[in-house]
């Protein structure tokens, strides 16, 4: 067994392999860009080396340099964790021939698989059945599009290397191809360095299932049962579940025998997942196997019992598979919820900030919270925006789905937009109760998964209300003396009473308040005024907790101050509101007529010139974030009277882009 290795990752996959390692008796190097220096995984290594500035082109995706640190550190083996150069054969390759180990496959299973046709090539081979389709060496546009032609539609162009849901695009019609494919390819050569693509017929209502298997370097193989990662999100994963309900035990059985195949058939060694679709009349076809750990490997974890990040270790180091295939046994129902720094309400676009406030579910047997942040932490625009994974088990689906209900909402974050009430919403609906799963699950139950709030408005400005004045009684309290007048927020007057006016902004409407506390000996004590609605209350503040009773209702909420801002905690959902203060001054906003930057990113391309015509829906600028490519159409007719931004350049969310000038009408 190793006694160091070097983790050439970040992140929450960085700090899951170092827990596993450090279990195991492994030193554990780190590896960081400057953006990174105070990260977790950082202060959880026994050493960490820098390797350059933010963008992952300079840190992470420098192999060489990560070579250069694990010759110097002493690492015997590099872990590459999911991303970056997990997939990367020349990487694995260095290593190798450095007398490195790689934990992860051979150089040539990767490079069989890292191509999507290719791939499909070897499967077929394998006996492992293919959706139609093309994959072939010529990707001149003009193939490509008779091609497209003969698949059908609605077909799907995907990037022949890499994953995530990067260049990959859902083609309707043959009038959307060209369109479709400039942006997939341009997508796929930035984010893999290689824009060749694949097509191939896009099932309307599949299931995405896949298969966790290991080989050994014996050349043994098993299956440690099925992942259901139907629900997703441009193509981007959003809950996974094991095992995959509603599975006939003898399709599970076809299709792990299957996926050993698939791996066996490449000479595979370590960790992999082979991925399917499986269709409404039964059958499964192959899509592609990820020759990694995958970010959802923990749901197999839980309903196995086993650590496949140790799995991985011995492996590497010559051990044979630690089970065989009639000694691995599965317990229960685990699901597992990635939590974004995204705006579900906007397109899902990617958000950045700072985790000013984070509260985390309690872990146990049942709540597993795998992360690589703390309260504090940036989420920034040249990583991933995921801020952790919640994973939950218990004995049964419905049970586990009560269980990631409840966890997702003692899950608190403020400071930035994130998807965790669209969670709550998805796990708690009863199509995914019911068992209605395929990859357009989101977008058919949009209007359930993205429903108005279901806070009491005005018990939340009562509670606020109360927030803000216990904080300035307890500020102004003096312990000597706690019956002083001056220590209570009534304006006190001799044989009088003063209500204090209060001004609440919640969703950009203000709220006049009056708020009278009652009795000097009765601390927590209030009336406070709505317009013409009057709440009795009585309040009890401690910590980020604040207990009340509303007219007799009881609520128990948990808050987070951030000066005059408010965030209020309530049934899975958030309260925002500030509290008014009087400022003089202009703010300066964009006109209507023009386009802005719906997030923190950099300008790929700009389509258009200054004085073009365009049209309602053109496409005018093509943005990145988070490695995801995002399209900004023209909101109405006009022409195009200033670019602001050119090619290349990092923006701002709200920055202006390009100005339009409306097309004049003239009257017959």
């Amino acid at each position: 067994m190793f006694n160091k290795i070097l983790i050439a990752n970040r992140g929450e996959i960085a700090c899951r392999v170092i827990q596993t390692a450090h279990r195991m008796g492994i030193r554990c190097v780190a590896v960081y860009s400057e953006a990174d220096k105070n990260a977790r995984h950082v202060a959880m290594a026994d050493e960490a080396f820098l390797l350059g500035p933010a963008p992952s082109s300079e840190s992470y995706l420098r192999g060489d340099k990560i070579l250069e640190i694990a010759i110097q550190s002493g690492a015997q083996a590099v872990h590459p964790g999911y991303g970056f150069l997990s997939e990367n054969a020349a990487f694995a390759k260095s290593c190798f021939d450095n007398g490195i180990e790689f934990i992860g496959p051979p150089t040539a299973a990767i490079e069989a698989m890292g191509s999507k046709s290719a791939a499909k090539e070897i499967m077929s081979h394998a006996s492992v059945p293919l959706v139609p389709g093309y994959h072939g060496e010529d990707q001149t546009p003009e193939v490509l599009k008779t091609e497209s032609v003969r698949c059908g539609f609605p077909q799907l162009l995907k990037a022949v290397a890499g994953g995530g849901g990067k260049g990959m695009r859902v083609v309707e019609s043959i009038e959307e191809f060209d369109e479709a494919l400039v942006s997939a390819c341009r997508e796929a050569k930035n984010a893999f360095g290689n824009p060749d693509m694949l097509i191939e017929r896009y099932l309307t209502q599949p299931r995405h299932v896949e298969i966790q298997v290991f080989c050994d370097k014996q050349g043994n193989g098993v299956y440690l049962a099925e992942r259901d990662c139907s629900v997703q999100r441009r193509h981007q994963k959003v809950i996974e579940e094991a095992p995959a309900p509603n599975l006939p035990d003898a399709t599970r059985k076809e299709m792990g025998e299957a996926a050993v195949r698939a791996a066996q058939a490449i000479d595979y060694v370590g960790a992999g997942t082979v991925e399917f679709l499986y269709d409404v009349d039964g059958s499964f076809y192959f899509m592609e196997m990820n020759t990694r750990l995958q970010v959802e490997h923990p749901v197999t974890e839980m309903i196995t019992g086993q650590d496949l990040v140790e799995w991985q270790l011995r492996i590497a180091s010559g051990e044979p598979l630690p089970l065989q295939q009639d000694e691995i046994r599965i317990n229960g129902h685990a699901l597992e919820a990635r939590v974004y720094a995204e705006d579900p309400d906007n397109d899902f676009l990617p958000a950045t900030g700072t985790l000013r406030y984070l509260r985390t579910p309690e872990e146990n047997l049942h709540v597993r919270v795998d992360t690589g942040v703390v309260e504090g932490d940036e989420v920034s625009v040249f990583y991933d925006p995921m801020i952790a994974k919640l994973i939950v088990w218990d004995d049964d689906r419905d049970r586990a789905i009560a269980r990631m209900e409840q966890a997702l909402e003692e899950y608190r974050i403020s400071g930035l937009k994130t998807n965790l009430r669209f969670l709550r919403n998805l796990a708690g609906s009863a199509p995914f109760k019911a068992l209605d799963l395929d990859t357009g699950f989101i977008d058919k139950h949009e209007q359930l998964l993205f429903p108005a709030s279901n806070l009491n408005t005005a018990f939340c400005l009562v509670m606020a209300a109360c927030f803000f004045s216990e904080k300035t009684k307890q500020q102004a309290n003096n312990p000597d003396d706690p019956y002083s007048p001056f220590g209570y927020q009534n304006n006190w007057r001799l044989n009088s009473e003063y209500a204090r006016p209060l001004t609440l902004i919640h969703a950009e409407t203000e709220y006049q308040l009056n708020v009278l506390e009652q009795g000097v000996n009765d601390q927590g004590q209030y009336q406070i005024q709505i317009d013409d609605a009057s709440y009795q209350v009585s309040a009890v503040l401690n910590d980020d907790q604040l207990k009340v009773v509303i007219n007799g209702h009881q609520l128990s909420v948990h808050l987070y101050n951030d000066g005059d801002h408010l965030t209020l905690f309530h049934d899975g959902e958030q309260f925002i509101c500030e509290q008014h203060r009087e400022t003089f001054g202009t703010d300066d906003h964009a006109a209507d007529n023009s386009l802005t930057a719906p997030m923190n990113g950099a300008v790929v391309a700009v389509l258009v010139e200054s004085g073009q015509s365009v049209k309602a829906g053109e496409t005018l600028v093509i943005m990145e974030a988070m490695k995801m490519e995002h399209s900004l159409k023209a909101p109405h007719d006009g022409t195009v009277a200033e670019i602001y931004f050119a090619e290349g350049d990092l923006v701002a969310d709200g920055a202006e882009l390009i100005s339009l000038n409306a097309l004049e009408t003239t009257e017959a």
